[in-house]
């Protein structure tokens, strides 16, 4: 399961982060009732904690780590943002004076600035799309092996602390959780005192998958 969601303009990696054991549904034969005077055994209860995602990438107080990779990809691709709006700028200006010529302008005139803003339209929505894989791609080679990475520390984050099941708070709606059970701020701040942003990242082929997970 991924941890937390890329960009939102290139369709950003997301999905639910629940660490438990699946409840199994086929029918399991049922146990012997207890004999009189004899009380049953109390189940043992599961530890939960929430943890919301989402805050990983906040540049304040997000992991380090995370938010200089995603400022790097996002630097990477300045240039192409700032060619593609003064393309915006300049096909909108040619609809500006297309309109305010139409009524008076030689209409062969007219007719090829319309040629030329729709050719503009064209190569805008070409190099956006492009530019959308492009940013996509890079996002999944930067950030994919740091989510491997985040994903095992978190899995034995909470085996430290006898943590049962984690429920991503950013993915699955809650009505209520008392703060005792966000865990979000302290795994945080223990991923960035152990691996710091200014330290070398997880190596390019990432982490590896921890045994059954999906």
């Amino acid at each position: 399961m991924k941890l937390f969601r890329l960009i939102a303009a290139a369709g950003l990696v997301a999905a639910s982060l629940v660490i438990s054991a699946s409840a199994q549904t086929a029918a399991r034969p049922q146990p012997a009732a207890p004999a009189a005077g004899q009380g049953t055994a109390p189940a043992s209860t599961a530890r939960i904690a929430i943890i919301d995602s989402s805050a990983f990438s906040d540049e304040k107080a997000g992991i380090g780590r995370v938010v200089n990779a995603m400022k790097t990809v996002d630097a990477q691709f300045q240039p192409v943002r700032t060619e593609v709006q003064g393309m915006q700028t300049r096909y909108q200006a040619l609809v500006d004076d297309i309109n305010k010529t139409s009524a008076v302008a030689d209409p062969k005139t007219i007719q090829a600035k319309t040629d030329q803003a729709d050719t503009l339209k064209r190569d805008i929505e070409r190099k956006t799309q492009d530019a959308q894989i492009a940013i996509k791609k890079r996002m999944d080679d930067v950030l994919g092996p740091l989510q491997e990475d985040v994903y095992t520390s978190l899995q034995a984050f909470a085996q430290q602390r006898g943590i049962s099941i984690i429920i991503d708070a950013s993915r699955v709606p809650l009505i209520y959780a008392a703060d005792s059970v966000d865990i979000t701020k302290d795994f945080i701040a223990e991923y960035n005192r152990t691996k710091p942003a200014t330290a070398s990242a997880a190596p390019a082929g990432g982490a590896a998958r921890p045994a059954g997970r999906p």
